[in-house]
């Protein structure tokens, strides 16, 4: 039995600014220019460095996990959507877990996300917290507390504006949700740069462009051996190669190959007789949830353990969470959990080290498969919810009765939601084996990410019939 602990949140709740559902059907192109504007503010955001920090010369913790977490050092989009999707991760947890109830009607829905957005808000503040204590941003001694304070408002106030333009979206007054689309744009600005970046890095070899397609036209002009030079461009360490980006370029296919893939179930109107139509049952069931939550899953467990490491260095216990090591501007793990929880780098280090290649492909696929099979319960998108969509709709599965939906359903949805995320587990573990830039995950939130964009597209073309009405 659960604690119904949201009821005694809702007071908090209500201080929380809140965007209004719409009172009216907004147009596509009303829709289109709001998503337009939301994305605009978080560029600006990403761009806008927090007012008194001393510039830092120290490895970014957090490198690894930006791209993923749509967050920017030293901007006032530092912590990106982390605190976002580390409460929805929490709450998912604690209603599948059944620690906390949540019921089926409207009242239940609306304090479970009302609840969720005071603890994002509580851990923006918690984050910001430590960020500055832990000397991110100077050691707090020569910032001041004056200085310590107005850091700590500048990251609460960039964590309201995010949380609330991810609402204005999510409430349908844009296409999609705000979380998707900052981290589709973080991950494709990533991919994009590196491919066609025009910075030039000396290599001991040379000057080389950090851009893929950029360094296989300079490689072929300036190297005498061309064959060495078309090597170079496609084999090249340590920075884009074109074997990377033809890994991106695979995984982009292969998973909108497997977005194709589903299982229509014949449902018959229980009003009118002969109508027949299909509910469609997706292999990637919950889409890119289970891959988000456990990208917020590790970046909390990374965190935790930087922190204690840095001020706890050698301790043993410390030492299990994870050892980090600098290279440049990158902390790294090299021991530890941390260091099992991340990919291997290259296929060498998959061979001299196969436990950790071995640890690491059981995590990721038992963990999507956890996180999207308890997401299905709190989401609305569980078996008895969507019989109740179905009833509220008078539509029935044909060959059953309306008592028996939610049993032929159960035997579909949690097999579709466990079987989905792992699929999507491993082909996170694919794109990272071959290289694919910015990461397996960030390459598989972005594939998905736009697949489902098109799909929005898709639905709201054939509602407003025909690509002329859209726009105009």
């Amino acid at each position: 039995m659960g604690f119904k602990i949201l009821e005694y949140l809702q007071p908090f709740c209500s201080f929380l600014p809140e965007v209004s559902k719409p009172e009216r059907k907004i147009q596509f192109r009303e829709k289109v220019l709001w998503t337009a504007i939301t994305l605009f503010i978080f560029l600006v955001c990403c761009q806008i460095p927090l007012f008194g920090i001393m510039s830092s010369e120290s490895a970014d913790p957090f490198y690894w996990l930006r791209v993923i977490m749509a967050s920017n050092r030293g901007t006032l989009m530092e912590l990106g959507i982390s605190p976002i999707v580390t409460s929805g991760l929490i709450m998912q947890l604690l209603a599948g877990t059944k620690i906390i109830e949540v019921g089926d009607s409207v009242k239940d829905r609306a304090l479970f996300n009302g609840a969720q957005k005071l603890f994002g808000m509580l851990i923006t503040v918690c984050q910001a917290i430590v960020y500055v204590v832990t000397g991110m941003y100077g050691e707090p001694s020569d910032l001041g507390m004056g200085i310590c304070l107005l850091i700590i408002i500048q990251l609460l106030c960039a964590g309201l504006i995010v949380l609330l333009l991810d609402e204005l979206l999510q409430k349908g007054y844009g296409l999609g949700s705000g979380i998707s689309l900052f981290i589709a744009t973080n991950i494709c600005e990533t991919i994009v740069w590196k491919a066609f970046s025009p910075a030039t890095i000396n290599t001991g070899k040379g000057t080389e462009f950090e851009g893929a397609v950029i360094a296989l036209f300079h490689l072929l002009a300036t190297r005498t051996d061309k064959v060495r030079g078309l090597r170079e461009a496609f084999y090249r360490q340590n920075l884009p190669n074109l074997m990377n980006l033809m890994a991106t370029v695979a995984v982009f296919l292969i998973v909108i190959y497997f977005q194709g893939f589903r299982v229509d179930l014949p449902i018959k109107s229980a009003r009118y007789r002969g109508q027949y139509s299909s509910y469609p049952i997706k292999l990637f069931y919950t889409s890119n949830i289970p891959i988000i939550l456990q990208s917020a899953l590790v970046s909390n467990i990374y965190f935790l353990s930087q922190i204690l490491s840095s001020k706890f260095a050698g301790n043993v216990f410390v030492n299990l969470i994870g050892t980090w090591a600098e290279s440049g501007y990158q902390r790294y793990p090299i021991g530890g959990l941390c260091y099992y929880l991340s990919p291997p780098e290259t296929i060498g280090h998959i061979i001299t080290d196969p436990i950790h290649a071995i640890i690491y492909i059981i995590f990721m696929l038992g963990s999507c498969a956890f996180l999207s099979k308890t997401w299905i319960d709190v989401s609305g998108s569980s078996a008895k919810d969507v019989a109740r969509q179905l009833r509220d709709q008078q539509m029935l599965m044909r060959g059953h009765r309306e008592k028996s939906m939610v049993h032929e359903l159960n035997r579909y949805i949690p097999t579709a939601a466990a079987f989905g995320g792992l699929c999507i587990g491993a082909l996170s573990v694919l794109a990272d084996f071959l290289g694919a830039i910015g990461s397996g995950t960030g390459i598989l939130l972005a594939v998905t990410i736009i697949y489902q964009y098109f799909e929005i597209f898709v639905k709201e073309q054939s509602e407003m019939g025909g690509m002329s009405t859209l726009f105009f």
